[in-house]
């Protein structure tokens, strides 16, 4: 087969349809780079899960003072008898496999910690003992916090138990629906760039109708005819995914780096050009796959017309 006579055919299709491979180039520019932001996303945050699962403590607060719960009694802090027994109990052969290590404060050291933070008009009308002694607790397996809640709550001398990744949920659950909401739009736009695609390809093989006639009578074979028209879309979708590749580089590398890195500090692990380098290839070959089916398939249908 004769490539160069296949480039040539190529281009020529290409030049004499500007428009339609201008808007195929720009639709599919935009769909796989939403492609590229929903597989960041997804990255993100599995980045920030695996993260806080490994550093979001249980906190099990012991009555204090100023406790009004069923089972605190009224002004009065957990006993010692009552801190020995949940500290028995997180030893025990039911919850140590569960637990990585735990930390215990006093209610007198979280008053020190507080001082540190409080406003001083505030630590003037408070008391050491209206603060909860806390057990921190690390888990081996952060989705098995339920165990560790099940366990105390409810029990005397304990207020609340609370796991501190409950907090980064409502994150977690809007980074996911916006996720949702990119893949929407990218599959959307693939649809649009997979129907311009296989319209420019029907627009070119009529503008050359005559010379494809000529082609089939002196027996050029069907592979021969399609292949210039399947290396058009090609073309048109690699130009739209170099461009996606350098808008998603651009997210991570001008978005991320040097802006949302810097003003969002609760977030320590970021996505960064190593991910880039995972999500390029796949853009790439998604908008080549995507192509050349649709090429394929608009020019062997055109051919049976």
């Amino acid at each position: 087969m004769r490539f160069g006579l296949i480039l040539s055919e190529a281009f020529t299709g290409l030049r004499r349809n500007a428009s339609m491979v201008i808007s195929v180039i720009l639709v599919t520019f935009v769909s796989l780079t939403f492609v590229g932001a929903a597989m960041l996303m997804q990255m993100q945050i599995g980045k920030m899960q695996s993260y806080w699962a490994d550093r979001a403590q249980v906190a099990v607060f012991m009555c204090a003072s100023s406790s009004n719960t069923d089972t605190c009694a009224a002004g009065e802090p957990a006993t010692q008898q009552q801190i020995d027994d949940v500290k028995a109990t997180l030893d025990g052969q039911a919850l140590a496999p569960l637990i990585r290590d735990y930390t215990f404060q006093t209610s007198d050291e979280v008053f020190a910690d507080a001082q540190q933070q409080l406003p001083e008009d505030i630590l003037g009308v408070v008391t050491a003992d209206q603060f909860n002694a806390t057990f921190s607790i690390n888990l081996v397996d952060q989705s098995q916090s339920d165990v560790i809640t099940e366990a105390f709550s409810g029990r005397t001398g304990v207020e609340d138990v609370q796991d501190q990744l409950q907090y980064l949920e409502p994150l977690f659950q809007a980074l996911t629906v916006a996720t949702y909401v990119a893949v929407g739009i990218a599959g959307l736009m693939l649809i649009a760039a997979v129907l311009l695609i296989a319209t420019t390809i029907r627009l070119s093989a009529f503008a050359r109708r005559k010379e494809l006639g000529i082609m089939r009578l002196v027996g050029a074979s069907n592979r021969f005819i399609q292949t210039p028209f399947v290396v058009e879309g090609v073309l048109a979708a690699l130009v739209g995914s170099a461009l996606a590749s350098v808008a998603v580089w651009a997210i991570v590398g001008v978005g991320v780096n040097q802006y949302l890195r810097d003003r969002i500090g609760f977030i320590t692990s970021w996505v960064d050009v190593g991910d880039v380098a995972v999500v390029i290839p796949v853009i790439v070959v998604v908008g080549v796959i995507l192509a050349a089916l649709s090429a394929s398939f608009a020019i062997r249908r055109w051919l049976r017309t």
